[in-house]
């Protein structure tokens, strides 16, 4: 049963009781909006799938954001838990003060064409509504909030754009790499080849142990990678040398596993070398444009498949999970066999 009364500050109280369920209690400006929740309460309660919305209605975004990074980010790799802060605060910028149950579709789209028409690129739009998505499945599956149902889920994703197919030329590499040995700390020098020849993110080499690398087998075994998959990683005889010479490392400290080593930090802990400074000065250098630290890894992978080999093996080296990810290599797969072509019409 439903009661309304008026309170001293000239709103109407609306109480609404019934066995089995909680007492719940809202405040409306006018009577009438009261009587309207109250009989709306009652029946969905009648029919048993009412939710208490109230939780949703004082929790904002940026609280449940905060909330967020707080127990799921935190659980996560530090360069996801990073990753996620930076995005956060985009959210936090646009739609932070709205409660998670004012947050539509139309909000979320309105967004969504924002983000886009300020320049951001489709993947960082993608990547902030992936953040928010699961942040409501979260509130929904755990948190209990009182919410029924995801905004984000309904609305147009940006199309995720093609993959980059920026190539070195030779000309390129050796100015590159010279560029590179040149620079004061050897560490640079010895990072871009190991990407260059193994196809191994900056991550994954930044945070490489000396325990990781076995030359005599000629392998790096991988532990923390960004899809979370462990694997191994064979070595060519020049990514045989870059390492020996980074091993042997007459600068190496004694208290640190790092084979990439920065200075101690306050806390007088020592972390991985910051290479990307020196290596956006080297780039600007050269003249080298539209190429990125993490096309080295394209390039690597490409002159795998150029060698010949074959999807799985390519796939095995990489840490690519999927063939789906290495459909962007099949030109270089329908140039070799323009070759062979060649050689059997002959």
């Amino acid at each position: 049963m439903a009661t309304i009364t008026k309170t001293p500050s000239n709103t109407w109280k609306a109480i609404v009781r019934k066995r089995g369920w909680p007492t719940t209690i809202k405040t409306f400006r006018t009577k009438r909006d009261a009587q309207d929740w109250a009989r709306r309460t009652e029946d969905e309660m009648v029919r048993g799938v009412y939710i208490d919305r109230a939780e949703s209605d004082r929790l904002l975004l940026k609280q449940a954001l905060d909330r967020y990074l707080r127990e799921v980010s935190a659980t996560k790799k530090p360069s996801t838990h990073s990753a996620e802060r930076h995005k956060a605060k985009a959210l936090k910028a646009e739609l932070g003060n709205y409660s998670l149950a004012a947050i539509t579709p139309d909000l979320v789209a309105e967004y969504r064409d924002k983000r886009l028409e300020a320049g951001k690129s489709a993947s960082t739009v993608r990547l902030e509504l992936s953040l928010l998505s699961h942040l409501f499945t979260i509130a929904i599956k755990e948190w209990r909030v009182g919410l029924v149902y995801n905004p984000v889920a309904n609305i147009r994703k940006p199309a995720p754009p093609q993959g980059r197919n920026r190539r070195l030329t030779a000309e390129e590499e050796r100015k590159l790499l010279q560029a590179c040995d040149a620079h004061s700390n050897p560490m640079l020098g010895w990072i871009v080849r190991i990407a260059l020849y193994t196809g191994m993110r900056a991550g994954e080499i930044k945070s490489l142990t000396r325990s990781q690398v076995n030359l005599d087998k000629r392998l790096v075994y991988l532990t923390e990678t960004k899809n979370g998959s462990a694997r191994t990683v064979p070595l060519t005889r020049e990514a045989v040398a870059v390492f020996r010479a980074a091993l042997d490392n007459p600068l190496q400290p004694d208290d640190t596993d790092l084979i990439f080593f920065g200075e101690p930090g306050r806390d007088g802990i020592r972390r991985p070398y910051e290479f990307r400074p020196a290596w956006h000065r080297i780039l600007k250098e050269t003249g080298i444009r539209g190429f990125r630290f993490h096309d080295l890894r394209h390039e690597a992978v490409s002159r795998l498949v150029e060698a010949g080999l074959g999807d799985q093996e390519v796939s095995a080296i990489s840490g690519h999970k999927s063939m789906q990810m290495l459909k962007r290599y099949t030109h270089l797969r329908a140039e070799d066999l323009v070759e062979k072509l060649d050689r059997v019409m002959r």
